[in-house]
């Protein structure tokens, strides 16, 4: 045997001669895994941290979803609640007020000492004006021959009693929906339509 002869491979004794030899495997080459054999191999720590935290972050966000529905629907409720409550206290405040707004109220004509006037006419803006006084709040001043102002006013729904004195009532006229009318039956203010021509209060 020369140096150039070469051994001959025994894997290629029994192959035809017109056959070429087997070639060596190329590196690199894809070698496909029956998957019905092949077993997958286990998670990493890492993949196993990353998935837990998926379902951790999931299930925080449906607890979220969860409780902003509820939120939610807490808040309407107390809408609706707040505004029945609303709708009620409004309706038993104008009951009230309906109840506590008279038709008709009298008005007494008095001084500042809170006894009836002699005349209930100085409680009346045009009579004051005519005789050199005026009006001014709700208090009538009428001049005196001695010099200075007497003062009166009207008290609306009060009580008179002993001596002409009249007790309770209020300084204050009331709505234009009641009528006023003074001691002697003039009406001062009547119901609806402001004050009559007969004169004006104090408070109208």
């Amino acid at each position: 045997m020369t140096d150039k002869e070469q051994p001959e491979d025994p894997a290629n004794e029994d192959r035809p001669a017109d056959e070429p030899p087997e070639s060596e495997p190329r590196r690199g080459q894809i070698r496909f895994q029956d998957a019905e054999t092949t077993k997958p191999r286990p998670p990493t720590v890492g993949e196993q941290r990353a998935r837990r935290r998926a379902l951790e972050q999931e299930a925080a966000a449906e607890r979220a979803a969860t409780e902003a529905a509820e939120r939610k629907s807490k808040t309407r409720r107390r809408l609706l609640i707040g505004g029945g409550v609303t709708v009620g206290v409004v309706a038993l405040v104008a009951v009230w007020y309906a109840a506590a707004t008279p038709d008709e109220v009298t008005a007494h004509c008095v001084g500042d000492d809170s006894v009836l006037a002699a005349d209930e006419n100085v409680c009346d803006e045009n009579y004051v004006t005519s005789h050199g006084g005026y009006h001014s709040g709700g208090i009538f001043f009428l001049p005196l021959a001695t010099g200075g102002y007497r003062q009166y006013h009207y008290n609306y729904g009060g009580t008179v009693g002993g001596g002409g004195r009249v007790t309770g009532g209020t300084l204050t006229a009331p709505g234009v929906k009641t009528t006023v009318k003074t001691n002697s039956g003039k009406t001062v203010q009547r119901g609806g339509f402001g004050v009559s021509s007969g004169g004006k209060s104090g408070g109208s």
